[in-house]
């Protein structure tokens, strides 16, 4: 039977918690100070332990630093107020979770019911380090590189907390992957996944797909619908593209992340959720907020763990290990094995992938369609593969001049829209060009609306 210790001062409320843990199947004790609580971890080492962090004789957290005492529990602070600084510390210090003061009991039988001890974690954790070394996969991502050995130590610190998360990374070089990682390494594996593309969706639609709605709360919603906080609620939601969520929309998610509580559209009631966010954006964040994509605010509670996906280029040496992987799984549904030869995988490392991880896994798979035998050559793959930027960079092209001073979004749009016109909106090549996927190329288009046929700008021109 678990056993569970609560750290907390007031007596009632220490009571209360009490009765509901040992409700459901635990033991438990309590202590009202620093001092009991050292008594009681040195009679019996709990599971978890509900840790105050105002107590009459000091921090709670200086029972963490103790000695270890509180190596193999799971840690949950309860504090007073609920502020991005009280998730920073939590993680800082070893917890997991924490607890707002009038505790939640519905957030309370979450944390119980993910209960699993550091130490099965961290076993499980060295475990797929060593696949790593092995196989060349820390769960669904594949890779040996350093660049993709940061992204695995990250994940392994991130993932076992609550904390939100916010990925960026170009499109296709697999945001949604790590995603699905922290979520299979975390506590809430056992409960819902949900991904979102927010640029994907009409704005229209967006808030009653993420918050639900209620029957004949618009023309056309004959029934009530569930959003996507209330089918993840325990899990996981992960919210890519976030940056082209409509701006009134992201003030209703900061509401969510601030106070775990939302509205179905056409209710006027409060719904609780509980419900990890990991978000995503192939923009630099700032940026977006300078363009008036993101707000601010929202980033700043988004933006508590960054993790940055390290596009395709940047780790070469990943590349056959990925192609490998994708052909034996393509393989193993079809049926039928085959192989790279030599040449194809010297023709993939040297390919830049302007659509990274995604294009290369598309390129995969055609050639595995187009082969005549089991082997697979590089004139079987060559056509499938997008133009490498350099290539197209001829010694006649036109040169761009910026103004010293230009902001980034500017200079990027510019730039965007001259390489467009020099290759007489070619979108495909252009995207290549710019080394960005064609998606991302789109997104950037449609927020320059309007200025496709527009002469050169007083401060730049071309040469």
């Amino acid at each position: 039977m678990s056993h569970a210790l609560i750290v907390e001062d007031d007596r009632e409320s220490a009571e209360i918690m009490a009765a509901l843990i040992a409700t459901e199947g635990f033991t438990v004790a309590t202590a009202h100070s620093l001092r009991e609580a050292r008594a009681q971890l040195s009679m019996n080492q709990p599971d978890l332990v509900l840790l105050d962090l105002m107590l009459p004789d000091g921090s709670g957290m200086e029972l963490i630093g103790e000695n270890n005492v509180l190596s193999n529990s799971e840690v949950v602070f309860i504090t007073g107020h609920a502020s991005l600084e009280t998730s920073i510390q939590a993680l800082r210090h070893g917890a997991t979770d924490y607890l707002i003061k009038p505790i939640n009991i519905n957030q309370l039988k979450g944390i119980l019911s993910r209960l699993m001890r550091p130490a099965e974690l961290q076993a499980e954790l060295s475990s797929m380090r060593e696949t790593v070394a092995e196989r060349g996969n820390f769960g669904l991502l594949w890779g040996r590189s350093t660049p993709m050995q940061r992204v695995y130590e990250q994940l392994a610190k991130v993932a076992v907390t609550s904390v939100t998360v916010f990925v960026t990374g170009e499109s296709g070089s697999g945001k949604e992957v790590v995603a699905k990682t922290v979520h299979d390494l975390s506590r809430r594996r056992k409960q819902p996944f949900l991904a979102v593309n927010c640029g994907a969706i009409s704005p229209n639609l967006i808030e009653s797909e993420i918050f639900g709605h209620e029957k004949g709360s618009f023309t056309g919603a004959e029934r009530t619908h569930q959003g996507f906080f209330e089918r993840a609620h325990g899990g996981t939601l992960f919210l890519d593209e976030v940056t082209e969520m409509p701006l009134e929309l992201q003030v209703k998610l900061l509401r969510v992340l601030e106070t775990g509580m939302f509205m179905r559209v056409g209710s006027t009631q409060d719904r609780e959720t509980d419900v990890r966010i990991i978000a995503a954006t192939n923009r630099d964040p700032a940026q977006a907020v300078a363009q008036g994509k993101l707000r601010e605010d929202l980033l700043y509670r988004l933006n508590v763990f960054p993790v940055q996906v390290p596009p395709l280029r940047d780790r070469t040496e990943d590349i056959p290990l990925l192609a490998a992987h994708f052909l034996d799984d393509i393989s193993r549904k079809e049926g039928r094995a085959a192989s790279f030869t030599p040449a194809a995988l010297q023709a993939m490392s040297a390919h830049r992938w302007p659509g990274n991880v995604r294009e290369l896994r598309n390129v995969v798979q055609r050639g595995y369609v187009m082969a005549n035998g089991p082997e697979i050559d590089a004139d079987v793959i060559s056509p499938w593969m997008s133009p490498n930027p350099m290539p197209v960079m001829l010694d006649d092209a036109p040169s761009v001049t910026l103004r010293i001073g230009q902001s980034m979004a500017e200079a990027e749009r510019f730039l965007i829209l001259a390489t467009l016109r020099h290759f007489d909106n070619h979108k495909e090549r252009t995207a290549a060009t710019l080394g960005i996927s064609l998606k991302t190329l789109y997104n950037r288009l449609k927020d320059y609306s309007g200025d496709l046929s527009a002469s050169d700008n007083s401060e730049s021109s071309m040469a």
